[in-house]
């Protein structure tokens, strides 16, 4: 059913997938309204600028987005370029969001706190598809806000709810009180946040890319500043699966990258520690010290915490939602992207219909809309709100065609094993080509590691 009413959509998020849900609904005659908890459009990506993705640009952009931009005379980067956060954010999305069709409609500093129907909560069923949505809104001056919704299009992402340290999916106890020595989960080391860690002993949670990045990184910190220590505390037994298959595997920089983590271990350099699920976290004297289950310990002056990533689902309570049990997705995408089975590249591109909930009008698309799993692709994002924005056009036909065209590798990834569309850091000396196991064509890469963007599951930690 077509949205008919004055009232606009909101648009939860203004990341790249919530930038191009604007730009789609903008060409299908619907009005948007973009709030974004951040001061900037792309605040979260902000975070990891330094990062460099292993997706090349032609992956990485939206078809309405680009229509827009090229109206002004933007030119698109070279389609097979591997831009990095901060790239992506300088040569696309700030100069989409400052677009005067976007930016007049965009609103910063915004960030909900609750989404519901005007005048009822999710017990109220008479008349509940006809009755607009209320989005609560929590201010940067401290105030509140709400706005009124013909739909609302939650593109809000992950990044600001993290996986916590603790076993069993719990924050560890003493977690919260330790939080200021706690990293973000993509430390810039080498540059912006490197007084944190020079010189220092810094502990990386996670058996996932977001560790590998940052531990490789903390390697090459520790060769220039004397004093730096750095610590791999796992879950697991083995770190095999994050090594990979070495030079035979079929991905030369997958290989490369589990090559040299594995000799840095061996080296001494990272001292890895196995079977660490983490218990407790105290901080005391101005560091801190990790407990394991079975009672070992860890001290250090910093944790990284590449735990991966879960959805805030709070603000949503009061909406009439069908989850997936175990990734808390979509329930229809729930067992399509589940990481035991599946990797992006055997998950069927999806729209509307399969992000549809009993909460008739409300979507979540974008990298939230994938819950705990960690394979979502900025391309997936894309088509998800192109189909989005023609269901809510009344234009089912278009919604329910699908349109995504991925790489002929699938772009795939579930882990640290298993993954090709993942984020790039300068790694010296690391250069390499894509050949043969899921990704087609060869394009030249670094070490990959995975961000906001598609995390590994480094939630295994």
């Amino acid at each position: 059913m077509a949205v008919t009413n004055t009232l606009p959509v909101v648009v939860i998020g203004a990341g790249p997938t919530g930038l191009a849900a604007a730009a789609h609904l903008l060409e299908r005659g619907i009005e948007p309204l973009i709030l974004e908890a951040g001061p900037t459009a792309a605040a979260a990506i902000e975070q990891w600028r330094h990062i460099r993705l292993f997706s090349p640009w032609q992956y990485n952009t939206d078809a309405a987005a680009v229509r827009l931009l090229a109206a002004t005379g933007w030119e698109a980067p070279a389609p097979a370029a591997l831009p990095t956060g901060g790239e992506l954010i300088d040569q696309y999305l700030a100069p989409l969001a400052a677009l005067p069709a976007i930016a007049s409609r965009l609103h910063t500093g915004a960030r909900v706190t609750a989404v519901t129907r005007l005048g009822m909560d999710k017990t109220h069923s008479r008349n509940r598809a006809t009755t607009p949505f209320l989005v609560r809104v929590e201010e940067a001056n401290g105030g509140t806000r709400d706005y009124q919704a013909a739909a609302v299009i939650d593109a809000s992402g992950t990044w600001s709810t993290r996986n916590p340290l603790g076993i069993s999916g719990l924050p560890a106890a003493g977690e919260s009180a330790a939080a200021a020595h706690i990293s973000t989960p993509l430390p810039d080391v080498l540059g912006r946040d490197r007084e944190a860690f020079a010189g220092r002993t810094a502990v990386v949670v996670g058996a996932g890319h977001s560790a590998a990045n940052t531990l490789i990184n903390l390697s090459e910190l520790a060769a220039r500043v004397p004093g730096t220590r750095v610590v791999w505390a796992i879950r697991g037994a083995s770190a095999a699966k994050v090594y990979g298959g070495g030079d035979a595997d079929g991905l030369a920089a997958r290989g490369q990258l589990g090559s040299r983590l594995r000799a840095l271990v061996e080296a001494g350099t990272v001292e890895l520690h196995t079977g660490f699920g983490i218990a407790g976290v105290a901080a005391a004297g101005g560091a801190v010290a990790l407990t394991a289950a079975d009672g070992r310990t860890l001290e250090a002056d910093v944790i990284v915490p590449a735990t991966g990533f879960r959805p805030n689902l709070d603000m949503l309570r009061e909406l009439r939602l069908e989850l997936d049990p175990g990734v808390e997705a979509p329930r229809e995408l729930g067992p399509l992207i589940d990481p035991e089975f599946h990797s992006c590249g055997t998950v069927e591109p999806h729209g509307a219909r399969m992000l549809a909930h009993p909460e008739q009008d409300f979507y979540i698309v974008g990298m939230k809309s994938y819950g705990r799993a960690p394979t979502f692709l900025l391309a997936t994002g894309y088509e998800q709100v192109r189909s989005v924005a023609a269901a809510l056009a009344g234009d089912r036909e278009a919604a329910d065609t699908v349109q995504l065209e991925l790489p002929e590798t699938g772009v795939c990834s579930s882990d640290v094993g298993t993954s090709c569309d993942v984020p790039a850091t300068a790694a010296a000396g690391l250069g390499a080509e894509t050949s043969g196991g899921c990704c087609g064509a060869p394009e030249p890469v670094l070490v990959g590691f995975p961000t906001g963007l598609r995390h590994g599951r480094s939630g295994e930690n």
